[in-house]
């Protein structure tokens, strides 16, 4: 699957499709390809209103860049947007851009173990296919919600395009309905969804169970993703219910919990901006953060989750010489076939990439890559595939 950026991608793909976003602004082999394709355009976003972020202390960054080495590239064909919404006979391996978003949106609660009725929003696109169909989770990012992360991240143009539904639910916030500032508990953070311990892999695990109700659901194509503090609960899921999770790609988060130890190997995609100052690339309370924890590297988490897949001690690391912002690095020969990404984006920040911020105020989004399309793309091409 490749990388796409707002007008080329790579050619060797990047993989994961659960999601989520976090706070108010809410590696490939050496052998890779890089590939252009063409650009689409961005939908427009609905700006919605956020708290401000206050400002903490800086960390200073200790991890030693690796040593990369440049990867020869080859034109490669442009191929012409599709124009219509049908779905595919099967479920791709691969992704196509995103199309106008012509499905149904369909809003629905259930009552968890603690009493909670918690919220959650389906797109279903306007022509589905027959048979078993791909689910993507995707959690918006601390102080986010559903409805936010779906007008941000172009997931239901993607989701028309490529057959699969798509599903945004709510965090759990403060006041007495528990919706200002919405959170997830990813482990160690974040807001009162840690702070209240707030079940949600019980409560992922039960949204599963009424989907497969609902649907007929492709059960080796789970996919979840997140942005930020729903990174961070996208982690926790790739550990803890690897069961039902197949693969997962998010941006912006870490690894909040300790001991990771999936039952079932699960693939894994990490984007993560270099000048992100809200989780810091290198670990650390960010200057710009407002959950005021001392987050694990994501460096050093996405390693670390390359060892509970049982790949190989050392990744691969290579330049995309399309984009000498991008660095990937690939872990492979993992338990099961699955295989594990990290792509660092110099000059990014937190903002969800490739997409304008719902928050006037957040810092701007790198727009040299779509993080929405490489993930979508990095996990159509990791089902599961074991008896």
């Amino acid at each position: 699957m490749p990388l796409m950026k707002t007008s080329q991608m790579l050619a060797a793909p990047l993989a994961v499709l659960l999601i989520a976003a976090c706070s108010s602004q809410v590696a490939t082999e050496t052998t890779a390809m890089v590939t252009t394709v063409p650009t689409t355009a961005v939908p427009t976003v609905t700006a919605v209103p956020t708290t401000a972020v206050p400002t903490t202390t800086a960390v200073p960054t200790t991890t030693a860049a690796p040593t990369v080495t440049a990867v020869p590239t080859t034109a490669a064909p442009t191929t012409a947007v599709p124009t219509t919404t049908a779905a595919p006979d099967r479920a791709p391996t691969s992704a196509v851009p995103g199309v106008a978003a012509t499905g149904e949106v369909i809003e629905s609660t259930l009552v968890t173990a603690d009493g909670r009725t918690r919220l959650y929003r389906t797109y279903v696109p306007s022509n589905l296919r027959d048979g078993p169909v791909p689910v993507l989770l995707a959690f918006h990012g601390g102080t986010g919600w559903g409805k936010q992360f779906e007008r941000n991240s172009g997931f239901d143009e993607l989701a028309e395009a490529n057959g699969f539904l798509v599903v945004y639910p709510d965090g759990v916030g403060t006041g007495a309905n528990e919706v200002t500032n919405r959170t997830w508990n990813g482990g160690d953070c974040c807001g009162a969804a840690a702070r209240n311990n707030i079940d949600d892999v019980a409560f992922v695990a039960q949204l599963l169970n009424t989907l497969e109700a609902d649907y007929d659901v492709d059960t080796t194509r789970v996919f979840a993703t997140g942005h930020s503090n729903g990174g961070i609960l996208s982690y926790r899921l790739a550990c803890e219910l690897s069961d039902r999770i197949v693969a997962v790609g998010l941006q912006a988060g870490t690894l909040g919990v300790a001991g990771c130890a999936p039952n079932k190997p699960v693939s894994l995609l990490h984007i993560h901006g270099e000048a992100d100052t809200n989780l810091p690339i290198d670990g650390g309370i960010g200057p710009d953060s407002i959950a005021g924890v001392d987050f694990t590297s994501p460096r050093l988490a996405v390693q670390a989750f390359a060892v509970a897949d049982g790949c190989a001690a050392t990744p691969t690391i290579a330049d995309d010489v399309l984009n000498a912002d991008l660095t990937v690095s690939t872990w492979t020969e993992c338990r099961d076939g699955v295989e594990v990404k990290f792509v660092a984006v110099a000059g990014a920040a937190h903002s969800w990439m490739g997409h304008v911020p719902s928050n006037p105020a957040a810092t701007p989004a790198y727009m040299g890559l779509d993080s929405s399309y490489e993930i979508v793309a990095f996990l159509l091409a990791h089902p599961r595939t074991e008896a």
